[in-house]
């Protein structure tokens, strides 16, 4: 079982907090409720209800602490005493998932226990129980040529994150006989459009704070192996700027580290492209393995004598919050999951999906129930040696290209027929890895598992119909009624001005 990431660190949310966009429109059903309910907590109810009537754009008013989320989310589930909550994964056999035909029947979970129902929606990150289920998915990114996207695959020309100083790659500057520095990939670039298994980089969303009552200071891990920097320390040397915590506007003077601030920040290419397919031992291995990373680091740019004393005096103002994860020593307990699988179904979301209709973007989808306001997003996937050099590979973010709004389709969250008719996933829909860095974002998934849940009712009520002949005429009506923004046409669009094209 996989817990939610606004739980585990992420704080500063994805919420008007770009210059181009303002998206706050868009959020709705129970994304909207989470916010009011985390809003009432910290006694500011009153100014987000001001932000939204008056369609102001304040980043802060969306932002929270994860200690708080995780109390808000509890104290919820709490209303509805008769909802049983079972924590438990699938058992680890490929058997773990019955059927009868294209119905799936029944899974057995890890303690023992074996749930039978109606229907099942996947609303996991990895996407485990699609695959053994029978349904199509897909890992890692398609090529330029599957769905005609430019932005996919092998990136020719990542600029984002991108390394802007030369940093050697190898043990022995100079000799590629001396093998490769750590967090260097020895793969070839490959030919940019190519696809790959690679992922976007996952990261922890780490607070930390500068308040001095709720800070355990910043500590060396078990395991900690200062070769491990040598490639930070070599960008310093050749000129590069390392970064420093940032306060967002998270109550309590918290930063939220997302993994992208820098060049070299805890974005980790290359450790995580094992996590989807991988067991639940193989999965602690890597947990432990990228914790070990990630405190080693933040200790690295508190106390190695490599970083300018100047940003050591800044990272080690901060330390891990004493209120945040204390069953883990106030580190987050899970990994920022930004992709692992994809469902493949009849309908897909794809780049095209993406861009705007004056720049070829495909016509707005019949069938939506809900809006992806956020543009294609996928982090760094590889750290590999391009002309004798080090460089990030893989990051699409602020490129030009004229992304919009668009309504997330039903189709996209229905498998292909033969496959299942009683499956939907509302977290590893039908989509391209360009097209899921626009789903991807956590209030447009509580979006989506709404839209399931109501999909399953009406499913339910009507005869037990497969998920794909639900009505879209009643789903978009329940939806409505439940406060769903559907129409893009309420919520604007993008101002690339502000970005210089």
């Amino acid at each position: 079982m996989t817990r939610g990431i606004q739980v585990e660190g992420l704080g500063s949310t994805d919420i008007d907090n770009q210059a181009e966009l303002k998206n706050s429109p868009s959020i709705c059903g129970h994304g909207l409720e989470l916010h009011q309910r985390l809003s009432k907590y910290y006694g500011r109810l009153d100014e987000l209800e001001d932000v939204l009537a008056k369609g102001l754009k304040r980043p802060e008013v969306w932002k929270f602490e994860s200690c708080v989320a995780e109390k808000v989310i509890k104290d919820w589930l709490d209303e509805y005493p008769a909802l049983t909550i079972i924590k438990s994964s699938l058992v680890e056999d490929e058997d773990a998932v019955q059927k009868e035909g294209n119905i799936v029947t029944s899974c057995k979970l890890a303690n023992g226990q074996v749930i039978y129902a109606k229907y099942f929606i996947e609303a996991s990150y990895e996407g485990d129980f699609l695959p053994l289920a029978g349904i199509s998915t897909i890992i890692g990114r398609e090529s330029s040529s599957t769905y005609n996207e430019s932005l996919a695959g092998i990136r020719a020309d990542t600029r984002y994150t991108q390394f802007d100083v030369p940093v050697d790659p190898y043990v022995i500057p100079g000799d590629p006989s001396s093998g490769l520095i750590f967090g260097i990939s020895p793969e070839p670039f490959g030919e940019p459009g190519s696809g790959d298994e690679h992922l976007a980089g996952y990261s922890y969303r780490l607070p930390l704070t500068d308040v001095e009552s709720n800070k355990l200071p910043l500590y060396k891990p078990l395991g900690y192996n200062p070769a491990h920097y040598e490639l930070h320390r070599r960008y310093l040397r050749t000129g590069g700027k390392l970064y420093t915590p940032r306060l967002r506007g998270i109550p309590k003077n918290k930063t939220d580290l997302i993994g992208s601030e820098a060049v070299l920040a805890t974005d980790l290419l290359g450790m995580n492209d094992d996590w989807p397919k991988a067991s639940s031992q193989e999965r602690q291995r890597i947990l432990e393995e990228t914790a070990t990373f990630t405190k080693g680091l933040i200790w690295f740019f508190a106390n190695d004598e490599s970083v300018p004393a100047d940003m050591r005096n800044e990272w080690s103002r901060f330390g891990y919050c004493l209120d945040e994860f204390p069953d883990n020593n106030h580190f987050p307990r899970q990994l920022y999951i930004r992709d692992a699988r994809r469902m493949v179904s009849d309908y897909v979301i794809t780049q095209h999906t993406a861009t705007d209709r004056d720049h070829g973007g495909d016509e707005e989808d019949p069938y939506p129930v809900a809006v992806a306001y956020w543009p294609t997003d996928t982090h760094c996937a590889r750290r590999i040696v391009r002309n004798s050099l080090a460089h990030n590979e893989g990051f699409v973010f602020k490129e030009k290209h004229h992304w919009r709004p668009f309504g997330i389709s039903y189709r996209a969250l229905v498998p292909k027929r033969n496959e299942a008719v009683n499956v939907l996933t509302a977290t590893c829909p039908s989509s391209s890895h360009v097209g899921y860095g626009a789903v991807r974002i956590e209030h447009q998934f509580y979006e989506l598992g709404q839209a399931c849940a109501n999909a399953c009712d009406i499913a339910l009520v009507r005869g037990n119909l497969a998920v794909q002949d639900v009505p879209y005429h009643v789903l978009r009506e329940q939806l409505l009624k439940q406060g769903a923004v559907l129409d893009v046409g309420l919520v604007g669009k993008p101002d690339f001005s502000v970005l210089g094209f």
